[in-house]
């Protein structure tokens, strides 16, 4: 099935982005043949635990985070979401009025995408774009972004560091926000010991750089807060908020059931994940930053 959506940008500028889901042949980059397969196979596991508490609050947490900094007018704003899978985020934005460009090396998350955003009404202010984060900078031009998402990509990618240095290339302007969620090593001890009963692997994630994926399989990163900031740091990055997500609901008695349990949970999870003293034992850190100086055109 060949798609060619039309996304319009301010001044009636038309962007078409295309590519063949059927064939699986390609005319964007790709990423590595192994997490390609991966993330293609747990297409169907991913959409489903974003159907889970666990998932809704990973979303709206964030989200919510993110819109206690986005401008009070987003019409005509332009956003960049990397590694955006079935485009959960991508809707939220185009419903406030941003145009999104949607990046995903996956098909089969790009197919889920591209047909909600029909059903949500918004195929118009979404653009699907076949691609590997890894080649950001090369995809797209310096200053093109208000607002850029990098939410659970970084913990899959061979170098963290290309990826933001990239994504801060393309900011509009040191107004522009980058959106930064990434799985945290404390977290992951403290999910091991208390959830999982596993004392082994409490103690492995304590020291390792490498944590065990329950979704896809494999292995995903895990980040230290400080080297998080570290991160963003040397990517000419100034962090202007951090917040904790899933402080305590993975630890809970009983799963979370009916909205009324849920609305709860998730109040006592944004006082949580805004006190600093919380923060660094979320199972993820959320870190929104802007561009700490102007960043050169030829800068890679």
């Amino acid at each position: 099935m060949e798609l060619d959506l039309a996304v319009r940008k301010p001044g009636d500028i038309v962007l078409r982005l295309a590519f063949d889901i059927g064939s699986g042949t390609h005319r964007d980059c790709m990423t590595s043949s192994t997490d390609k397969e991966r993330f293609r196979s747990g297409v169907g596991k991913y959409a489903a635990y974003l159907e889970t508490a666990e998932g809704r609050l990973r979303v709206d947490l964030a989200f919510a985070n993110l819109q206690d900094l986005l401008p009070r007018s987003t019409s005509s704003l332009r956003a960049l979401d990397i590694g955006g899978g079935t485009g959960i985020l991508a809707l939220r934005l185009a419903r406030l009025g941003f145009y999104v460009t949607l990046l995903d090396s996956s098909a089969e998350m790009l197919s889920l995408a591209e047909r909600s955003a029909k059903e949500d009404g918004v195929a118009e202010k979404i653009a699907l774009h076949q691609c590997d984060a890894s080649q950001v900078g090369d995809r797209f031009q310096h200053a093109s972004f208000d607002l850029i998402l990098c939410h659970n990509i970084l913990e899959f990618v061979d170098n963290p560091l290309a990826v933001l240095h990239s994504a801060a290339h393309i900011l509009r302007d040191r107004s522009s926000i980058l959106s930064v969620l990434v799985r945290n090593q404390a977290g992951e001890v403290l999910k091991a010991a208390l959830k999982q009963g596993d004392l082994a692997a409490a103690d492995r994630n304590l020291t390792s750089e490498w944590g065990d994926e329950s979704l896809y399989g494999g292995s995903v990163r895990l980040f230290p807060a400080d080297s998080l900031r570290a991160t963003l740091t040397a990517a000419s990055l100034t962090v202007i908020a951090e917040r904790g997500v899933r402080v305590i609901s993975d630890y809970l008695r009983q799963e979370i059931s009916g909205e009324d349990e849920y609305a709860e949970v998730f109040g006592l999870e944004r006082k949580l994940g805004m006190r600093k003293e919380f923060v660094p034992i979320a199972r993820y850190t959320h870190c929104l930053a802007r561009r700490a100086s102007s960043v050169a055109k030829d800068e890679a």
